[in-house]
């Protein structure tokens, strides 16, 4: 078992997301960054659905009863076992009555521990993904606190040893932020100069983000006429444009509808980008196309492939 030593600001569990229930209300949840999420996975030799720890800001601290493999990705914690530094985006042993510590992260805002075989958690709606607004999944429903108990599951998919991961699958976490866009589907709302002047500004991350979405501030974009729409389905990455003009991301805890206008979508390969954003940290969109958001989905999939290939056994 691990016991939760020190809970970080926001750490909960999470895995790929509580998927085919949004029609009923009930949000996605699961891993904001999931690039993070998923090569902490394969680091740690389990299948991409084996459910993770996703900490916020600042990291959390555990003490393990038995040895362990586990492996740590995401924002850089300056993560210590037994009082010695363990890199980032790698894979180590945890010995027996082990204390593995993170601290506040230095780059980046959100790191994920995988555990080898996952975290054994109840299974609802198909997913063990916290959704703190809804009190639903993971550990309680809710963010771990000082004593909690986890166990460790069987989502182990192959072996591993103590690996670090290549550079060239390491993102740098920048404080200018470039986001991939598609227009969409209420762009008709907004004039075409108003569309051009979005995707020329530059946006700042500020204070009000979390597991729904950034708050961004910058240049007003302003609707041709009103607001709000007929309310419709959200999806992580929206970028939904209220009266006052600034624009809101959806992420994974995000509402499953909306009544305001949105301009276009993140594409689902950069939102881990924005899951890494800190408040001050600056936003540029980059208008593309259908064939190159497809594109880079591809060159997402075929990164997890690599990935797999160098740490199997």
């Amino acid at each position: 078992m691990i016991t939760i030593i020190q809970p970080g600001d926001f750490t909960t569990v999470q895995d790929e997301g509580r998927w085919g229930y949004q029609a009923y209300g009930m949000p996605i949840a699961g891993a904001m960054d999931r690039y993070a999420c998923r090569t902490a996975n394969l680091l740690a030799g389990n299948s991409l659905q084996a459910a993770v720890l996703e900490m916020t800001a600042a990291g959390a601290a555990f003490k393990f009863d038995q040895e362990q493999y586990v492996a740590v990705c995401g924002a850089e914690m300056q993560g210590k076992v037994n009082g010695q530094p363990v890199a980032n985006w790698s894979s180590f042993l945890v010995p027996k009555r082990g204390e593995l510590r993170f601290e506040a992260a230095e780059k980046g805002y959100r790191a994920y521990l995988a555990v080898h075989g996952g975290f054994a958690v109840p299974v609802v709606l198909g997913s063990r993904s916290t959704c703190t607004r809804a009190k639903v999944g993971g550990f309680e429903g809710r963010t771990l606190r000082q004593g909690d108990v986890l166990y460790v599951g069987e989502d182990s998919a192959f072996s591993v040893s103590a690996t670090e991961l290549g550079s060239e699958y390491i993102p740098d976490y920048t404080r200018e932020i470039k986001l991939r866009v598609l227009l969409g589907p209420q762009d008709t709302m907004f004039s075409r100069e108003t569309i051009e002047k979005f995707l020329k500004s530059t946006y700042a991350v500020t204070n009000q983000i979390d597991r729904i979405g950034y708050w961004l501030k910058g240049p007003k974009v302003v609707h041709l006429d009103k607001a709000d729409i007929v309310s419709d389905a959200m999806w992580p990455g929206a970028i939904q444009i209220p009266s006052n003009g600034m624009p809101f991301i959806m992420m994974a805890d995000h509402q499953t509808t909306g009544g305001f206008a949105k301009i276009g979508s993140v594409i689902g390969a950069d939102l881990s980008k924005l899951a890494q954003a800190r408040p001050g940290d600056t936003i540029h969109f980059c208008l593309i196309g259908e064939a190159e958001a497809v594109q880079a989905l591809r060159e997402e999939q075929q990164c997890y492939a690599a990935i797999r290939k160098t740490v199997t056994l």
